[in-house]
């Protein structure tokens, strides 16, 4: 079981602002992901923003315009910052309004900072260019930029006391963020070619007759691109299924909150499943009304108690 810790019922001023900052961040950057840690009490949104905030600095730094061996130094300034976060190095006074949010947050919730590390690492991947042969090889990159950010995540949620199968909880939430970042990848693939970046493997290329890229509007010339979606769909829809299994072990507002952003990315995936080639056309993305219903619906438990209900027609099976 994965407790968290009760939160201070006071937080200094310093510490309040370096939290609103990060909060800030996250409302301007992340819309899918505000969306979802909105249904969270103060101190788990405010650690959930402190998350938010870091990654999106080590993410920026890996988009940027800089050269190569710039943005790796960067990030390894950042991965210094973050050693002193983990060290307990970084005062409240701290000019840095991220590290002074995050070390915070570590002190309240047993967040695994290593996870920060792990992203690193995928970002420097991404500076370098590396691209996948096969599924396994693109696990490791999403394990590292996604799957540590469901770990990190779970470290602020906690599991309920008594939850059957929480030893794995932290499986299932490195599994939903696969789910997740293969579903960011379709929806990105012509932004992605755009930068000179692959990330779909390319044996599932070849087969699929795309291993030209993409790099306009409509598909390679004689590739069957929609298999291809639908192929890579079907792989995230499985790794949907199994990382709902998170679910029922979170509390009901934690849950809620996982539940709204798998949400909004599985009606992404709806939708891209649809329609394929709009990938290529632009960024494919939901209205925010129907964001709003799907974290009416995590803060309901309808999804929570759909799939429980599934996982128990399966063990009867």
């Amino acid at each position: 079981m994965i407790r968290t810790v009760d939160s201070p019922t006071h937080v200094s001023a310093p510490v309040l602002a370096a939290y609103s900052y990060c909060e800030t961040v996250t409302g301007q950057q992340a819309r899918n992901f505000a969306y979802g840690i909105r249904l969270l009490p103060a101190p788990k949104r405010r650690a959930m923003s402190a998350l938010y905030a870091f990654s999106r600095r080590v993410d920026d730094i890996g988009d940027g315009e800089l050269a190569g061996d710039v943005k790796a130094a960067r990030l390894e300034d950042t991965r210094a910052l973050l050693a002193r976060v983990q060290d307990g190095a970084v005062a409240e006074d701290d000019t840095d309004p991220v590290a002074v949010a995050l070390a915070h947050a570590a002190q309240v919730f047993p967040i695994p900072l290593g996870g920060l590390d792990e992203l690193i690492d995928g970002v420097l991947m991404d500076v370098r260019g590396e691209t996948y042969e096969t599924w396994d090889d693109l696990k490791v990159y999403c394990r590292c930029v996604a799957g540590a950010i469901g770990r990190l995540s779970l470290g602020v949620f906690g599991t309920e006391p008594g939850a059957r199968g929480a030893e794995r909880a932290p499986e299932y939430a490195d599994t939903l963020g696969l789910a997740l970042q293969l579903t960011n990848i379709l929806r990105d693939v012509r932004e992605d070619a755009g930068n000179g970046r692959t990330y779909l493997p390319s044996d599932d290329l070849a087969k699929f007759g795309c291993s030209a890229g993409f790099h306009g509007p409509t598909p390679p010339e004689g590739s069957d691109f929609a298999g291809l979606v639908h192929f890579e769909v079907r792989r995230a829809r499985a790794l949907f299924a199994e990382g709902y299994r998170l679910l029922p072990m979170l509390d009901r507002r934690s849950g809620a909150c996982v539940a709204a952003m798998a949400g909004i990315y599985r009606r992404l995936l709806d939708r891209i499943e649809r329609e394929p080639e709009a990938v290529l056309r632009g960024r494919v993305s939901l209205p925010g009304r129907e964001k709003a219903y799907v974290a009416v619906r995590g803060l309901s438990g309808l999804d929570t108690r759909r799939h429980t209900s599934r996982l128990t027609v399966r063990r009867r099976a």
